[in-house]
């Protein structure tokens, strides 16, 4: 179900900055168009400040439903309309790619980034990871570790941002599906089960600092 004409969306911007990226602005939908939504300009939720937006800029997006569920959805700003008043216009999501969720699901992107992990049992290894993102990772690792669908993890992701520093997100995993590679060794896709919003604003940023470089090649 598609957000409807003079809904209140709540978003994040895409940045580089860790505390740009955490701040919430919300906006009405003024003009539902065949491809895109006409919102007036952002304006804080935090300090009542409005936001300019830039041609490009991505969004991540949620809007709440008459019957209180949250539907969250990926966007970007398409172009700009004077009509009386400044008007934003963003990217309408595809019905499908709209996700009814408690938290976010973000897009995921390729990273070959180090990851720690911790099993049940007491195992612990380093592999690297062959996808990231706010709702999940899936990593490759030696083909001797015995990893089942199923299975709890914990995991500690190394996140390189583009400003050159480091940062340790931990989370709790489930092992949702376990694939043996031709190679010998084992791809596990990992859903987070218990993350704290700190730790994931960490991966999502760095999701959006990867995003933004892709479209700028």
């Amino acid at each position: 179900m598609l957000p409807k004409l003079n809904q209140m969306l709540h978003f994040q911007i895409a940045s580089s900055d860790e505390e740009e990226a955490s701040i919430e602005y919300k906006s009405r939908i003024a003009d539902d168009q065949e491809d895109g939504f006409l919102i007036e300009v952002p304006i804080s939720e935090k300090s009542g400040r409005y936001k300019r937006l830039f041609l490009g800029d991505e969004l991540s997006v949620y809007f709440i439903s008459e019957d209180g569920i949250k539907s969250f959805f990926d966007s970007h700003v398409l172009g700009f309309k004077e009509d009386g008043v400044k008007l934003i216009k963003i990217r309408k999501p595809e019905p499908d790619r709209i996700t009814k969720v408690q938290r976010r699901s973000f897009l995921r992107v390729p990273a070959e980034l180090e990851i720690a992990i911790k099993t049940a049992g007491n195992l612990r290894f380093v592999c690297e990871t062959d996808d990231v993102g706010g709702g999940g990772i899936s990593f490759i690792c030696d083909g001797k570790w015995p990893l089942s669908s199923g299975q709890q993890l914990e995991c500690w992701l190394l996140v390189p941002f583009k400003n050159g520093s480091i940062e340790h997100a931990f989370f709790k995993g489930e092992i949702v599906r376990v694939v043996e590679l031709d190679s010998g060794r084992k791809q596990a896709m990992i859903k987070y089960v218990s993350i704290n919003d700190s730790e994931r604003q960490k991966v999502i940023r760095y999701c959006f600092e990867k995003q933004l470089e892709y479209r700028n090649r």
